[in-house]
């Protein structure tokens, strides 16, 4: 038997339980950053990631990619949060940082700034001085897919992750913003788990849904507003125009307590 396949063996970073076996210790967000970056759990987006990074894009073709899992951006005691789906193999992928380098983040980061959450309206690299003012962004699935889909299973087992971030984001956490409604289903049941007191039946997603989930004993009001996903195909087709985005941010900066323009 293979020492990894003993009893009690700690599950290293190629194990689909590393992520539910270390994320809940990280008793801080640079740990857990840390520590995801060496994930490889999931054998199929581990594939894809790397295959992107090789192949690359011949826009590209001078980058070193990443290809590793991509953490949260922001500082620990953001009042709000803005959940997406997953790093893009050309975006978050090729740059190290969540949403940077593609169409959608370029959307979203000059939606940001323009509330004044962001001190500058793109991200194009992690050295290009960009800071996040009151708002950390992260997604449920930290690997880019293929065809920007994750399988459920690969959600799930993704899910520590994110579980551990907003715990970990939990004393300042006013308001959470998700892009699209895969992120919305993925995080209600981690909220549920965390300790929030998510309603039943589940609330629908919708642009400019706002919930409000009640103190617990263990947590505080939480806001929850949706916003569809700042796609290209949504973007182009004016499904999300940059006003519907910046009101639906600029909400959850006023809930959160956060000064905004």
């Amino acid at each position: 038997m293979d020492a990894t396949e003993t009893a009690g063996a700690v599950p290293g970073p190629d194990d689909p339980d590393f992520p539910a076996h270390h994320a809940p210790g990280c008793t801080a967000l640079a740990d857990l950053d840390a520590l995801l970056t060496g994930c490889r759990a999931c054998p199929r987006l581990v594939a894809w990631r790397e295959e992107a990074a090789a192949v690359k894009r011949a826009a590209f073709r001078d980058w070193d990619y990443w290809a590793r899992p991509v953490p949260g951006l922001g500082p620990s005691d953001a009042a709000v949060a803005v959940v997406g789906l997953a790093p893009a193999a050309h975006g978050g992928n090729r740059t190290g940082r969540m949403f940077t380098g593609d169409a959608t983040g370029d959307f979203l980061f000059a939606a940001l700034h323009t509330v004044g959450l962001a001190s500058q309206p793109a991200s194009s690299h992690a050295g290009d001085g960009l800071t996040l003012h009151g708002v950390r962004l992260t997604s449920p699935v930290h690997c880019a897919p293929p065809a920007n889909r994750p399988t459920p299973g690969e959600r799930d087992t993704c899910r520590p992750w994110l579980a551990a971030e907003l715990d970990l984001l939990s004393p300042g956490l006013r308001a959470v913003v998700v892009l699209g409604g895969f992120g919305w289903q993925a995080l209600l049941p981690v909220l549920a788990e965390a300790g929030w007191s998510v309603p039943r039946p589940r609330p629908a997603f919708g642009h400019g849904a706002h919930v409000v989930l009640p103190a617990t004993e263990r947590r505080q009001e939480l806001h929850l507003l949706g916003s569809y996903h700042p796609s290209q195909r949504n973007t182009f087709t004016g499904r999300l125009t940059m006003p519907m985005l910046v009101d639906v941010l600029r909400e959850a900066a006023a809930v959160g307590g956060l000064p905004a323009v």
